[in-house]
């Protein structure tokens, strides 16, 4: 689902279906939109499901739930887990405390069933919990430029300053919060939130007002993120265990009990996980779920590959054997064929920030 749909239109929009959600695939040409945004800045429009959780026993009762530690302080923010009894991610969120609520930006296929769920496990906490995804516009600002664009267009506040915190101003007549991106596309980046009625003028502000933007949808997204190592939830995180993919900014560990804790903290203590998310560079584009192999071993499999526009060549996030040798002969499955693949740092791209979900294993650090 679309606010803007007459200005996507505007500047070209192809669309899509996504979790039977009609979103912008591209504007023509997405390879160029991709360096575009690398070198400038791009606008997209973002997917969130919005859950809002109110009442005196909010924090307490999100934080009971969620692997990362809820902020007490209005203006901050955090990336968090929804866990199932065996550790395996059912959704990723960012959790922001805006004073007398909690925003919870969650994906939007399990909006639903994620609002049902928590409704019926209150049972004495004076807590309200509603799906508020139609009330509000979010809108990421992302690339090298990013700062200079949200500067030259915010009233009333500077850009917020350091990762998932976020400030109150104002764009035209559109009251916004601006919220400073954990940079997924591995840029400077940040996250525009409006009433929904004020949508398409604050959209219109992003792109034409101030330093120029270009806008950018859904396969631009995808290269970027892939580029700069970032796990996303449809592709590499839905159902895994977070310690495989390395996302330990959405951990805290030394917070109390959440569901799944007991898994997650029992494989961090053994040290290791039994498989870790790495880059790899296949010489060809395989599909996801293609498998990789050490030999005629096979050693994990491709969860995500791209065209990547900013290296001219396909990049691909696998999940591997944690212990695999850095050096092993490896191969990947394209179209019945074995193609060669070599091990690749992450992220792919260096680009002007890093992300906040970028890979990281303890034992690799020790």
């Amino acid at each position: 689902m679309t606010l803007v749909g007459d200005l996507h239109d505007d500047h070209g929009a192809t669309y899509e279906a996504r979790d039977d959600r009609r979103v912008v695939a591209h504007y023509g040409r997405p390879e160029r939109t991709h360096k575009a945004v690398r070198n400038g800045v791009g606008v997209v429009e973002m997917g969130y499901g919005v859950v809002v959780v109110e009442g005196d026993d909010r924090i307490d009762y999100v934080d009971n739930v969620v692997s990362n530690r809820v902020p007490r302080e209005d203006g901050e923010g955090t990336y968090a887990l929804l866990l199932d009894p065996q550790g395996r991610i059912e959704a990723d969120m960012y959790v922001y405390n805006a004073g007398e609520r909690l925003l919870l930006f969650v994906p939007p296929q399990v909006t639903e069933s994620l609002v049902a769920d928590w409704r019926e496990k209150v049972f004495i906490q004076d807590v309200e919990i509603r799906d508020a995804s139609a009330d509000f516009g979010v809108f990421g600002v992302h690339g090298a430029q990013s700062t200079e664009k949200v500067a030259s267009v915010l009233n009333g506040a500077g850009a917020p300053e350091p990762h998932l915190s976020f400030v109150r101003g104002s764009m035209g007549d559109a009251g916004v919060t601006v919220v400073a991106a954990d940079a997924p596309t591995g840029e400077e980046g940040y996250e525009v939130v409006c009433a929904a009625a004020d949508a398409p003028d604050v959209f219109a502000t992003l792109l034409v007002h101030g330093l120029n933007a270009v806008p950018f949808g859904y396969r631009t997204w995808e290269t970027l993120t892939a580029e700069a190592g970032t796990p996303l939830f449809d592709t590499e995180l839905d159902g895994r265990l977070p310690n495989v993919l390395g996302v330990r900014n959405a951990l805290d560990f030394s917070k109390g009990c959440f569901v799944g804790q007991e898994v997650v903290s029992k494989v961090e203590n053994r040290g290791r996980p039994s498989q870790r998310l790495v880059g790899l560079f296949p010489d060809a584009l395989p599909d996801s779920g293609a498998a990789v192999f050490d030999g005629d071993a096979s050693v994990g499999e491709v969860t995500r590959a791209v065209d990547s526009p900013t290296l001219d060549r396909p990049v691909a996030l696998a999940l591997v054997d944690f212990d695999l040798d850095e050096n092993a002969d490896l191969t990947v499955r394209v179209d019945g064929e074995s193609t060669p693949a070599t091990r690749a740092d992450l992220p792919f791209v260096d680009g002007s920030d890093r992300s906040g979900r970028l890979p990281t294993y303890e034992a690799l650090t020790q």
